[in-house]
């Protein structure tokens, strides 16, 4: 091993008066001799996330007519071509009303992610399911889950714990690349490790309050433990993180440098910023799940309004999804078209960008389970019906790929279901009223 490239040396510098440091590549030797695990018999890593797009598609430009393997990728899905036989495609998937009102931009993507159709929104104490993967498999990583946005308003996020418990997105790349490889970063692959004195004077002070929890919790009535147990699941979760990173972290095979970005928090959702700042993100994500510092992420693209507009214009995506007439001869809406395959193109590059980095005997994407998915079909009718979806990656052999699924109607919790027992999630069924189900899409489990 050469003296100059060795396991105990880390890239450091310094962004905005705070430390950084990157590890550099985690070395075949780190692997058993074929590629397919760490050498100590442990599987590489498998990591979910979701990515979320704003005001659905035209669907008979992005819904494949062929079912199952060869698929057709229409105009809207032909820039994921270059993924075609990493992805599944999903359609006619259906929210259930159940008799209740559909809220536009806001029932489909609540009830996919919940399992549950929403009357009032803010009453709801059920969590989305992320959060449910994130309890299973993101407790040994530094972050349960991070939450970012290329619009760079952090109140762009569809994660949540429940009705009180929100969790917000990062709008600010240089914000991001500083909490990921700021002064409390570790290198995965150093050989030494000494724990950070801050972390256990943290973990000191969540530890020495717990007697005084429990007293108060005792001279509660039921609504207010209720509140307090909300606030304390927080405090639980984060004295987990912290006695995580007072233990080694295990090695990580792909963890390798990551430049510093520029500051480009998006002005306004102009889409050239925020495509801009979806491929720098992009990128520092990969990295983040190349380094073990988290398992589970949520991407936003753009918000389920879709406020994403070109400069010098004051018509908005969403906007256009209901004032633009349609074109006679085409039969769809040229300008708001234009922002579905800005989306689809933002989602190639994601794709590529984990793609692109090399793990054991194959790819970052090929241990990951990503569920990317918009709130509506046809935006202008607020249709629910035939929700798109996207699922990319292998989840490290757990799934098949290459197939268009689908649904026939059938309620779209089938799909939360399948990706949380795919991660691990010990659920047999999901979902409330007639969106209860206790049936997974069996044609993409391997």
């Amino acid at each position: 091993m050469s003296a100059k490239l060795n396991r105990r040396r880390i890239l450091r510098g310094m962004i905005g008066g705070s430390a950084v440091s990157v590890a550099l590549p985690f070395l075949d030797g780190f692997l058993n001799s074929n590629g397919t695990a760490l050498a100590s018999g442990s599987p590489l890593p498998v990591r979910f996330g979701t990515w979320f797009w704003g005001c659905g598609v035209t669907p008979w430009r992005w819904v494949p007519e062929k079912v199952g393997a060869n698929y057709d990728m229409p105009t809207e899905l032909a820039y994921l071509k270059p993924y075609k036989d990493r992805i599944n495609v999903l359609s006619g998937f259906d929210v259930k009303l159940d008799g209740i009102a559909n809220q536009p931009h806001v029932t489909g993507n609540f009830a996919l992610r919940t399992g549950t159709t929403p009357r009032e929104l803010d009453k709801h104490n059920v969590p989305t399911f992320d959060t449910l993967i994130a309890d299973v498999v993101g407790t040994d990583t530094r972050f349960r889950s991070l939450e970012i946005t290329a619009t760079g308003n952090p109140k762009d996020t569809y994660s949540r714990r429940n009705a009180g418990s929100i969790n917000p997105s990062e709008g600010s790349p240089v914000a991001f690349y500083t909490r990921l490889f700021g002064d409390e970063f570790r290198n995965p692959n150093a050989v030494d490790f000494k724990p950070d004195p801050r972390v256990m004077t943290r973990l000191s002070v969540l530890s020495a309050i717990k007697d005084d929890r429990a007293d108060l919790a005792k001279q509660l009535g039921a609504a207010d433990r209720a509140r307090l147990d909300e606030y304390f699941t927080s405090l639980r979760q984060m004295e987990q993180q912290l006695e995580m990173q007072l233990k080694k972290p295990p090695p990580a095979e792909a963890c390798t440098m990551t430049a510093p970005p520029g500051d480009m928090v998006p002005a306004g959702y102009l889409v050239d910023e925020v495509i801009a700042s979806h491929k720098t993100m992009s990128h520092l994500l990969a990295m983040a799940l190349a380094c073990n510092q988290t398992k589970v992420f949520n991407m936003v693209f753009s918000d389920a309004l879709s406020a994403l507009h070109k400069a010098g214009t004051t018509a908005y995506h969403h906007g256009l999804t209901h004032n633009e007439t349609a074109d006679p001869v085409l039969g769809y809406q040229i300008e708001a078209t234009w922002y579905v395959e800005r989306s689809m193109e933002a989602l190639a590059y994601f794709l590529g960008a984990l793609n692109g980095v090399r793990e054991g005997d194959g790819t970052l994407l090929d241990n990951m389970l990503v569920f990317a998915h918009s709130d509506s079909s046809l935006a202008r009718m607020h249709s629910i019906l035939g929700v798109p979806m996207v699922i990319a990656g292998k989840a490290g052999g757990r799934v098949k790929t290459g197939l268009h699924v689908k649904g026939g109607g059938d309620t779209i919790t089938r799909v939360g279901l399948t990706m949380q027992q795919i991660m691990g999630v010990p659920v047999n069924r999901w979902g409330t009223a007639s969106m209860d189900t206790s049936l997974p899409v069996t044609d993409i489990l391997a």
